[in-house]
């Protein structure tokens, strides 16, 4: 629809090389374009965006985001959660167990001893219906089946992707479900503001602010102890902005639980749910810039601690600490933690998220 011109694609990316049919379902890559003319791709397997081509202070346009350039690449990706989204349970549940209704029930091991990011075939292994609904918007929809994955219930969830002329992503969330169960979508986006290159250069000189007080510390398994901690005094303090690198090899036993950075932040609000300021993010070089927005209560800071130098697109690599993602989302470990924000959603709830990614220059 939005790809008559495909020669034209900012990314480079072709229609052909995204199709294919897994299981009866068509894949295919669908490119959003703002009045700007700048693009955003995005493929119904997983619902990966594999481009995001923004300009930077001199107007140079290059992909911001970490992805492949063809289906098969996606599907076999050495890093499964590759700017994917995430669910049914976003970030980890300890020992991939919980308790609901009373009822105890045991989920995919698929990160150490815990399950992680809905499991092995979670929502960013599966392909999801898709329409394009005019240039700038994609909606894709997926009913994850009673017990698919050892969770319960049968949800029904709808992603909705906007790229605006403010060179916005604003993605909105919904789900309903037939029988009591946990839920925590978000996006696994991995950011790299330079521009994805052969290699894609390092974050640590790119400078963060996070809008958050409180992080949740972790174990040597990186699910949750319990507590919520201050972030001054520590490694995770950025509600001044700096730096990424300047701390994120600390002698501190957080960051030694993260290998870097890999926690949840406890977002400031001022009520709950409501679409917030939650951190910003600067390219110094290229002076491109990123805001995250969001509804959610926490955000997932991850520095990409477990990339080898893998292949990405165009011949672009992926080292370690190339990226950074911000999922934004409910707290791990929830449904073991009753004093988190609960993740439970109820027969005729609605489970709603809002989180806009949007990108500037300085």
């Amino acid at each position: 629809m939005a790809n008559t011109t495909e020669n034209a694609n900012l990314c480079g990316l072709k229609r052909k090389d995204f199709q294919t049919t897994i299981n009866g379902k068509k894949t295919d890559l669908y490119i959003l374009r703002n009045r700007k003319g700048y693009e955003v791709a995005i493929t119904n397997y997983g619902g990966a965006i594999v481009a995001i081509m923004v300009p930077d202070k001199n107007g140079n346009i290059a992909n911001v985001i970490q992805g492949h350039d063809n289906i098969q690449e996606v599907i076999a990706s050495p890093e499964p959660f590759l700017s994917t989204l995430i669910g049914r349970y976003g970030n980890r549940i300890n020992k991939g167990q919980f308790t609901l209704n009373g009822k105890e029930y045991q989920l995919a091991i698929n990160n150490g001893p815990n399950a992680l990011h809905g499991g092995p075939t979670g929502f960013h292994a599966r392909v999801w219906d898709a329409k394009q609904m005019g240039p700038r918007s994609l909606a894709l929809t997926y009913t994850s089946a009673y017990g698919e994955e050892g969770f319960t219930g049968e949800c029904r969830v709808t992603v909705e992707f906007t790229f605006t002329d403010l060179n916005e992503i604003v993605i909105e969330y919904l789900a309903t479900t037939n029988k009591k169960t946990v839920i925590n979508l978000t996006h696994h986006a991995f950011f790299s503001l330079a521009g994805i290159a052969d290699p894609t250069p390092t974050i640590e000189n790119q400078v963060m602010e996070v809008n958050a007080d409180f992080f949740i510390p972790i174990d040597e398994t990186s699910i949750p102890t319990g507590e919520i901690l201050k972030v001054a005094g520590t490694p995770f303090d950025f509600r001044a902005a700096k730096a990424i690198g300047k701390d994120i090899d600390a002698d501190d036993e957080q960051i030694k639980n993260g290998a870097g950075y890999d926690h949840c932040f406890v977002l400031n609000k001022k009520e709950e749910g409501e679409l917030s300021y939650a951190a910003k993010l600067t390219e110094p070089v290229s002076g491109r810039t990123l805001e995250v927005f969001t509804t959610e209560p926490g955000m997932q800071v991850y520095s990409d601690n477990w990339a080898d130098g893998y292949k990405g697109q165009h011949g672009a690599t992926f080292p370690r600490r190339s990226a950074v993602c911000f999922e934004c989302q409910h707290f791990p470990d929830s449904p073991n933690r009753p004093y988190f924000p609960s993740v439970v959603l109820n027969p005729g709830e609605q489970y709603k998220q809002k989180t806009i990614y949007k990108f500037g220059v300085e």
